[in-house]
């Protein structure tokens, strides 16, 4: 990053000062023309002083020292330690171990890959237990934001801040979500020496990744089960928040941490009022796409057809037959028809139903009379559910995409997914809602799939995943 220079022992020392400004580090007191300094450097030539990212902090500081010695003036003040009220943390066990051990001899800098469900959680506050350092968790949602908090002072003792969800308390200790950080960044950076990034993943977005540069924490720690992302910016983890320190597939957890499990893909047909409207409305895009390409659009694709629905009244109609097969595939007759007999097969257990829809879902709850998990239901009804699941008042709980990572699921054996995403990562994570260890339990996974329509290829896609291994197919 930055180059020590040869300077002359006999000459005074050169005075330079580092601070935090706003989300930058800021050098003063070196020329515009220094060859001291790399390319992570930007000219600033309104306040005559050199920027780069805090996240380069701990580097520059070392190589500045080493270059100017006793002329260098840190101003961004060390991170406050923290003394812990207590350390209630269960033993770890050995993966859990080997996961801590493999991050701090990375310098505490990197991501550590473990299956839902494996206990990522604990190895954080392990990792938090011994840095005793100000530390900042981020996570993906306020129901995590507020989870974690909890678990900090249920396991801790420390009432941590937050950031989020109209609150705004910064403490030593402080939870928030990847939109704040995002948004408050440029004011806390230079508060933590730690930063916990839960569900990384979501870290190298375009606007997420701020997080991450302004932040000055030098020890970094990033918590995943799923770590690909389909733009392959998960190359750039390493500058954000480290490399992959420790992976653990769920091939390599199953029957140890995680309860063994089987997966069953059970294939249903459309009914033939629901065949003829999806074939009609397959024609209908094709016809759109091969006129739009035949008149010489040859890289023509759906965010072509989106953008000219406004305007074009064919470009509308292909996009509504779109969600027209889209919506018979979620909620065609027959998966519900299946869905009542695995209610029946599991009477008695807890089941969660993946939907793939916040419509089918709520198809399944006025049907059936169950709860339904949704994005827009309020704190305490999301927390009512989830109560009356756990104690077992709610057999069965339904969502869409809100249980697909991160939230505690009261202890479950049985989920159906009955519609999603063709992602391997939202596989991995709904079948990880159900893979929490209990004695000698296991766990069941059904995939209900509609036959002869582009579900299944989304299917196809997410058993791509080596947790899908050794599928089973049942009849409908």
């Amino acid at each position: 990053m930055i180059v020590p220079s040869q300077t002359n022992r006999s000459s005074p020392p050169v005075e330079v000062t580092l601070s935090f400004d706003r989300g930058t580090l800021l050098l003063r007191g070196k020329p515009a023309s220094s060859s001291h300094l790399s390319d992570v450097w930007k000219w600033d030539p309104r306040i005559a002083a050199w920027r780069c990212f805090p996240v380069h902090y701990q580097y520059a500081r070392e190589l500045l020292g080493q270059t100017f010695g006793l002329g260098l003036r840190d101003l961004v003040k060390p991170p406050p330690r923290v003394a812990w009220p207590k350390a209630d943390l269960p033993a770890l066990r050995s993966e859990q171990e080997a996961a801590l051990a493999a991050w701090e001899q990375a310098g505490s800098r990197g991501v550590v890959v473990m299956p839902t469900g494996t206990g990522k959680t604990e190895v954080a506050l392990a990792a938090m237990a011994r840095a005793k350092v100000a530390t900042l968790v981020v996570a993906p949602v306020r129901d995590l934001m507020h989870q974690w908090h909890q678990r900090i002072l249920r396991r801790l003792g420390y009432d941590a801040g937050l950031v989020g969800d109209s609150c705004f308390n910064i403490q030593p200790v402080t939870v928030t979500t990847y939109d704040s950080a995002y948004l408050h960044m440029a004011e806390m950076g230079d508060r933590f020496g730690l930063v916990i990034f839960d569900e990384v993943h979501h870290l190298p977005g375009r606007s997420y990744r701020e997080a991450a540069l302004l932040c000055a924490a030098p020890l970094r720690l990033g918590l995943t089960a799923t770590p690909e992302r389909a733009d392959g910016r998960d190359s750039d983890f390493p500058g954000l928040v480290g490399p992959i320190v420790c992976r653990q597939e769920i091939a390599q957890a199953r029957g140890k941490s995680l309860a063994e499990y089987e997966v069953v893909r059970i294939p249903v047909k459309l009914e033939s009022a629901e065949q003829a409207v999806y074939d009609t409305a397959g024609r209908v895009i094709r016809e759109f796409l091969i006129a739009k390409r035949t008149a010489g659009q040859k890289d023509y694709g759906w965010q072509d057809l989106c953008a000219e629905t406004g305007k074009d009244p064919e470009a509308r109609r292909a996009q509504k037959a779109f969600h027209a097969r889209k919506s018979i595939e979620d909620r065609a007759g027959e998966k519900l028809r299946v869905l009542e007999d695995l209610f029946r097969v599991h009477a008695g257990e807890r089941v969660i139903v993946f939907a793939g829809s916040n419509v089918m879902a709520m198809d399944i709850s006025r049907r059936f009379l169950v709860p339904t998990l949704l994005s827009h239901s309020r704190k305490k009804e999301r927390r009512a559910v989830l109560e009356g699941f756990a104690e077992g008042s709610f057999p069965v709980l339904v969502a869409n995409r809100v249980l697909d990572e991160g939230v505690d699921v009261p202890e479950a054996k049985v989920a159906v997914v009955i519609g999603g995403q063709a992602s391997t990562r939202q596989a991995k994570q709904r079948l990880g809602r159900i893979l929490r260890k209990s004695g000698p339990a296991r766990a069941t996974l059904y995939e209900v799939v509609c036959q002869d329509t582009n579900e299944e290829e989304r299917s196809r896609q997410r058993r791509r995943s080596d947790a899908y291994d050794r599928i089973k197919r049942r009849k409908s």
